[in-house]
């Protein structure tokens, strides 16, 4: 699976495990695969699979549980969604800040005749 990209394996394996939590491949368990099972699907090593885990740590995306597993935390596929498109995270975004900068304009516009006024 890990393929010469110029892309070290464990970013290789860290990005489609991104991606995958972010497809919901891993809510009904809310467990993700083994090392073991990472090391056969994605033909690398044990090193490389605790490394990409490890990246997913960092993203905050899971927690691991000594001899239980690797395990997704709350909100993980909101936040693997907007790692994998941190593009369409953006335009989102803006899209939701002109939301509310008209809608600042209408509350603005509804207060402004109020000001000056006693008792506004």
């Amino acid at each position: 699976m890990v393929e010469w990209t110029g892309k070290f394996a464990y970013e290789q394996v860290a990005d489609d495990l991104r991606r995958r939590i972010a497809d919901g491949e891993f809510d009904e368990t809310g467990q993700l695969p083994s090392y073991g099972d990472l090391q056969k699907s994605y033909e690398i090593t044990v090193t490389v699979a605790r490394t990409a885990i490890n990246r997913l740590k960092t993203d905050g995306l899971v927690v691991s549980h000594q001899g239980k597993g690797v395990f997704l935390t709350p909100n993980a596929g909101r936040a693997a969604v907007q790692l994998a498109d941190p593009v369409g995270t953006m335009a989102e975004l803006r899209e939701e800040l002109s939301e509310l900068r008209e809608r600042v304009a209408r509350l603005e516009a509804a207060v402004a005749p109020t000001k000056g006024k006693p008792g506004a």
